[in-house]
């Protein structure tokens, strides 16, 4: 990086030249309403100034290189150079800083979040005068929004699907997630369905294994769905995994999987976005839902100081399409901050999402009516924080037990019926006015006293927590500049 002479030296002067200097750094730029907006957290290496170091994200993002290009005269350089418009230290963390950066739409490709990730992420995180870098998060104009086609289905079509209403779905994963045979696979898929469940899941990382290979394992799990559908009159189904190592597999799969009159499949985040936009077309054509296990995500997610932040996966996979996504739980065995996640559910399901620092939201989001994607609650959830967790995400959510359900005592069947009963019961008290958080420890109590399954649930989870200092919590604050 050059020095501040610099900012006496014309534009155009060959040779090293401050990105700042070079009209990256733009304080008094006014973002266009088709800009797509970025607020990156940069820290900077010791002694690089922040400025620079901002000016730099928004030029390595967009169309600068480390010399003057005379190439740059054929171009409206100014027009496709990113501008870093503002800059705020982080609150209560020294060196850190919030730089906001504007980029014209025209830098990206209609509908391609693989484009838009290769410019906004691309090669900066790399860059050698920054310690640290983090896409915090994006605001993704409407004139962009409109160039995608966002979730098959969403919400409300779901629920018209399925023909459940007023309460949030329930699901399991099968576990063991390795290991089983196709029969037995198929035989907890069914005594979970028949116990209450709405859903059951492939975990991300079954597969085709030598142990179970994907087609067997399909034509027993949809055995186990078309029993319990038979045995108790509604809808079921089970997330197939269609993940595979080519796109032409996963074609495969997922037309065998509605040949088989499947309601549902899922991929994981590790295809890739190309691979997730492609699935998201060919359900939408199908009339199949589409499950998104976000695998993977926590290696460049969870960190503060560095990677992407998940409320800007939210907005991408929003963008690509998936119906299901899992977004945290606050309470249970994975990372969660309540005031994050709440962010996260508002990213996905609402329709207009105004700026919230307290929710680490940087950005008055609009999705103009582009469908919400459910939000999937799991991860270490039992039928004992059932209270909790309608009372933190509402009806439109699907709250996934593994565990605590295929690890009940008196075995599948009954850990489904604690679930379904637990939760028709805090339903029940929520729809009556009563306080969830104060009663619903008492409500669950009551409805054990008619239900076995439930009493043993309580009985063998009711006390177990994971209390952690979440890594991941807003340092934003509100303000009166905000």
């Amino acid at each position: 990086m050059a020095g501040s002479a610099d900012d006496q030296r014309n534009r155009w002067d060959p040779g090293v030249q401050s990105y700042a200097s070079m009209g990256y750094y733009a304080p008094d730029y006014q973002p266009k309403d088709t800009d797509v907006l970025a607020v990156f957290r940069v820290t900077p290496q010791q002694g690089v100034d922040p400025v620079e170091a901002s000016a730099a994200v928004a030029g390595e993002s967009s169309t600068a290189t480390w010399t003057v290009v005379w190439t740059d005269r054929l171009t409206a350089h100014e027009r496709y150079q990113g501008k870093c418009y503002r800059i705020d230290e982080v609150p209560g963390r020294k060196g850190e800083y919030f730089a906001y950066v504007a980029y014209d739409l025209d830098l990206f490709e209609e509908g391609s979040i693989t484009n838009l990730t290769s410019s906004v992420i691309g090669n900066v995180f790399g860059f050698k005068p920054l310690q640290a870098l983090r896409l915090e998060d994006m605001r993704i104009p409407v004139a962009y929004v409109k160039t995608f086609q966002g979730p098959p289905h969403g919400i409300v079509m779901e629920r018209e699907y399925l023909n459940k209403y007023g309460r949030p779905l329930l699901g399991a994963t099968v576990k063991p997630k390795l290991g089983l045979s196709a029969r037995n696979y198929g035989r907890v898929v069914y005594e979970a369905c028949k116990g209450g469940l709405d859903f059951t899941k492939d975990d991300e990382n079954i597969n085709s294994q030598p142990f179970m290979r994907w087609r067997d394992r399909y034509l027993f799990a949809m055995e186990g769905v078309n029993r319990a559908i038979a045995e108790t009159g509604e809808l079921k189904g089970h997330y197939l995994n269609v993940t595979a190592a080519t796109m032409e597999d996963m074609y495969e799969r997922a037309e065998f999987a509605k040949s088989l009159g499947s309601v549902i499949v899922m991929m994981d985040l590790t295809v890739g976005y190309t691979a997730m936009q492609s699935m998201s077309k060919w359900a939408r054509r199908n009339g199949m839902l589409l499950h998104l296990h976000r695998a993977g995500h926590s290696t460049f997610t969870r960190q503060k100081t560095h990677g992407v932040s998940f409320r800007v996966l939210a907005k991408w996979c929003r963008l690509i399409g998936v119906d299901h996504l899992h977004a945290g739980t606050v309470i249970g065995k994975l990372e969660g901050d309540p005031h994050t996640v709440k962010g996260f559910y508002d990213t996905l399901r609402d329709n207009h999402i105004p700026m919230n620092p307290v929710n680490g939201i940087f950005f008055d989001q609009d999705w103009v009516s582009l469908p919400g994607v459910m939000p999937v609650a799991s991860g270490g959830i039992h039928a004992g924080q059932m209270h909790q967790l309608l009372d933190l995400f509402g009806d439109d959510a699907i709250l996934q037990f593994g565990g605590g359900t295929i690890g009940h005592p008196m075995g599948i069947a009954a850990g489904a019926e604690a679930n379904r009963v637990a939760l028709e019961a805090v339903v029940k008290a929520r729809n009556e006015g009563r306080d969830l958080l104060k009663e619903g420890p008492d409500v669950l109590r009551r409805a054990a006293e008619s239900c076995r399954p439930l009493d043993v649930a309580l009985a063998t989870w009711g006390d177990v927590t994971f209390d952690y200092t979440s890594t991941d919590a807003p340092d934003a604050v509100p303000t009166a500049s905000r």
